[in-house]
């Protein structure tokens, strides 16, 4: 039985280098694990130089954006005081710029100010649900936070041109849906700018696949999907698409990735809702998107997680975004795909 695929709209005419080889590099970061592909002659490619660049990028990136270093420029922000500006770094300001415009289109449902709401459900850095002495919060706590943070995305005040943004009081960033995505791409411009177009890169799941494989072909993945039906197709019976990564990043967002169970027995997803300040129970299992850029794939399956199902694929639909969903009903996983997921399957 042949697999359907989802192709690129678009097809390189360049091809790796006589002699090209797969060499592969790889760490830990973020909490998780990072690779990359790299289509080279071997002779050609400098494996130190080459992790040395791609090492310094991470660092750059969780120096600026990180929630677990208590020293990060974005964890200074969040604990300055009222009325203060602030010049971001570069990478910081391209993500706030993604973050900002995520919130918009889909009306908070991916909110980089929701930082208050993952700490206190233990999503966070620190005070996690994990740790000794967490407790859930009670609806008249989450109240209280409603009543302290009113505004969310909407209270901050940017400024592009300077790529300053006020600190209006108390606000908490919290951009962990979109700083591994755009750490992602990060690697790969890295990567492309010393001439090393042809690649795969990987953070915890999150790619990004430009160029070709030595043997021609696209990077081809398979969709990530939970356990239950990856093991139906496994078995033959669910049909997953494979994935060719040929200027296209792919991330995914699941309610069975991270999270706890509550005490009476309810799974709680880290997925949070900024709109109503609680984990998300919509019943949707998962949330994959395609997009050029890692960053966006990233915001996009962040906030059609956040908006299930009928919300999550009109506004796929609307902004032509190629989402492929998993839905719970019952005890049934059942797929759904946007029209421009359909359109891209060959």
């Amino acid at each position: 039985m042949s697999r359907p695929v989802l192709l690129p709209q678009a097809i390189r005419p360049d091809r790796p280098l006589p002699g090209a080889e797969c060499v592969e590099l790889g760490g830990e970061t973020m909490g998780t694990n990072w690779s990359v592909k790299v289509a080279s002659p071997p002779e050609a490619f400098d494996g130190h130089a080459v992790r040395q660049a791609l090492q310094a990028c991470l660092h750059d990136v969780c120096a600026q954006m990180s929630h677990w270093d208590a020293d990060s420029a974005l964890m200074r922000f969040n604990g300055a005081e009222a009325g203060s500006w602030h010049t971001l770094a570069r990478h910081f300001q391209r993500v706030m710029r993604c973050a900002l415009e995520a919130a918009r289109l889909s009306e908070g449902a991916c909110d980089p100010a929701a930082g208050h709401w993952v700490r206190r459900w233990g999503f966070g850095g620190f005070e996690r649900h994990d740790q000794p002495g967490f407790t859930m919060p009670d609806d008249d706590e989450l109240l209280r936070l409603a009543e302290r943070h009113p505004h969310g995305w909407r209270g901050l005040r940017w400024s592009p041109d300077g790529g300053q943004l006020l600190q209006p009081g108390g606000v908490q960033l919290d951009l962990g849906a979109i700083a591994k995505g755009f750490a992602v791409d990060l690697l790969s411009e890295t990567l492309s700018a010393r001439g090393l177009s042809h690649h795969l890169v990987e953070i915890g799941g999150e790619l990004r696949g430009e160029g070709m494989k030595p043997d021609g072909q696209p990077w081809w993945v398979e969709l990530e999907l939970p356990s239950v039906l990856a093991r139906d197709a496994a078995e033959g019976r669910f049909d997953a698409p494979m994935l060719a990564l040929h200027g296209l990043s792919v991330a995914t967002s699941g309610d069975y990735r991270k999270g706890f169970q509550s005490p009476d027995g309810r799974w709680l997803s880290h997925t949070i809702d900024p709109r109503s300040g609680r984990p998300v129970r919509h019943g949707l299992a998962s949330v994959t998107v395609l997009h050029p850029q890692c960053m966006w794939a990233d915001a996009w399956s962040t906030a059609l997680s956040v908006l299930g199902l009928n919300e999550g694929l009109d506004l796929a639909d609307r902004l032509r975004l190629p989402a492929f969903f998993v839905s719970r009903q019952g005890d049934d996983l059942v797929p759904y795909a946007s029209a421009q997921f359909e359109a891209m399957l060959g």
